[in-house]
């Protein structure tokens, strides 16, 4: 018997569901993780049904064994898929930082793309309507950080979607750097952008779907009508090498889960006149400019910050800051990821950048104060504070935020 593209992947999601569960990752204790859309598609798409059905999605919304969530509810005959909406980078992920795919019917599948990117509120709104979804479904890895727009694509999404009058559905997926605690400062509402639109700390210690519990009962003027599937069998101590999914890069410079170890910390740079080795096979680990020597490394490795090493390092980046330049700087090298905090890391490498390198500034827009939520580091660092006095100056605020957060909590 033949089968057409759309029965052969049916029948194979069919088998994957219905069989054995795969192995249970290392350090998991005998526990499966099952992803959120596992459970959704283990259950039949119950929480489909009879819901004509748009997907908000990248590269990252796939199953265990690499099939998209896409090819496989749209061969599945229980799923009325009909629209997929694409973020930062798109769909299928051939933008770069700052771009998207724009509007396109996909290849492999003719269904609808719509581009999210940049839009919110009514536009959105108009976006879900006339794609004719009942239903906006998001699936995508994130990676822990409040300026990774990814979140705020959630929230965008959610807030049109309350306007659209359409319902959400949040599927579940790790947070790769642990979901333990919330670090860094807490952004302040006349900082909002699409690197932060609401008041939560840098490192957020969260999933999506408590990012997307907490988005509606705390920021949303009126709520969308939300459902949610969270994961089941994972841990908030867990790492993303604990869960036993493949890693995908859910954007062009997070190509491993040790760059986003990193990235909630060094992702500061991007507010100076440094390189954040955008350009590099080691972005957000990388860091340097013209002039930049060994006692960078030394003045980091002197401070004796937990968990971590700094090595002397040379590159040339082949876009974005210095491209085609040979720059010095340090490679970090986290040696104890349980003891590392990424965020005070970064204000202890911005701290000994300015020390020993006088070429430093901050961007003239000052995008600084938008990464970090306020004023406080770049105010604080330019009076000649050191990074536990910085640190000291946001915990009142993450001390607040982490009460309102552990409201939202749905992992142990």
């Amino acid at each position: 018997m033949k089968l057409s593209r759309r029965g052969l992947l049916y029948a194979t999601t069919a088998a994957v569901t219905a069989g054995s569960a795969p192995p249970a990752a290392a350090g998991t204790g005998g526990r499966r993780l099952r992803t959120g859309f596992e459970r959704l598609a283990a259950d039949g798409y119950a929480q489909l049904d009879g819901q004509r059905v748009g997907v908000v999605t990248n590269p990252t919304g796939v199953t265990r064994d690499v099939r998209h969530i896409v090819d496989v509810m749209h061969a599945d005959d229980r799923v009325d898929l009909i629209a997929v909406f694409g973020p930062e980078h798109g769909f299928r992920g051939t933008a770069q930082a700052g771009g998207s795919e724009g509007r396109y019917d996909d290849p492999a599948t003719g269904l609808p793309v719509y581009d999210t990117y940049l839009k919110s509120g009514r536009a959105l709104a108009d976006i879900f309507t006339a794609s004719g979804v009942d239903t906006v479904v998001f699936d995508i890895q994130d990676v822990g950080a409040r300026f990774y727009t990814y979140i705020w694509t959630l929230y965008d999404c959610m807030e049109a979607a309350q306007l659209a009058g359409r319902r959400f559905v949040v599927l579940d997926r790790p947070n790769p750097v642990t979901g333990r605690a919330a670090l860094g400062p807490v952004l302040h509402k006349e900082f909002a952008t699409f690197v932060g639109r609401q008041p939560i700390s840098q490192a957020h210690g969260m999933t999506v779907v408590e990012l997307a519990r907490l988005f509606n009962g705390e920021f949303l003027t009126t709520p969308v009508e939300l459902d949610d599937v969270p994961m089941s069998g994972w841990k908030r101590s867990e790492w993303y090498d604990d869960s036993g999914l493949p890693w995908v890069p859910p954007s062009p410079n997070m190509p491993t889960p040790e760059t986003a170890l990193v990235y909630s910390g060094t992702c500061l740079f991007e507010g100076t006149n440094l390189s954040e080795g955008r350009g590099t096979t080691r972005p957000f680990e990388l860091l340097g400019a013209e002039g930049v020597d060994g006692r960078w490394a030394a003045a980091a490795n002197g401070l004796g910050l937990p968990g971590v090493h700094f090595r002397e390092a040379y590159f040339a980046p082949t876009f974005s800051k210095f491209q085609g330049k040979t720059i010095g700087g340090v490679q970090l090298h986290v040696h104890d990821r349980d003891a590392y905090d990424p965020v005070r890391t970064g204000i202890a490498l911005l701290v000994t950048a300015r020390k020993v390198w006088g070429g430093f500034a901050w961007r003239s827009d000052n995008w600084i104060d938008k990464l970090t939520g306020s004023t406080l580091v770049r105010t604080m660092m330019d009076a000649g504070a050191g990074a536990d006095e910085v640190v000291a100056g946001w915990e009142d605020e993450l001390a607040a935020f982490r009460r309102v957060r552990r409201e939202y909590l749905v992992h142990r």
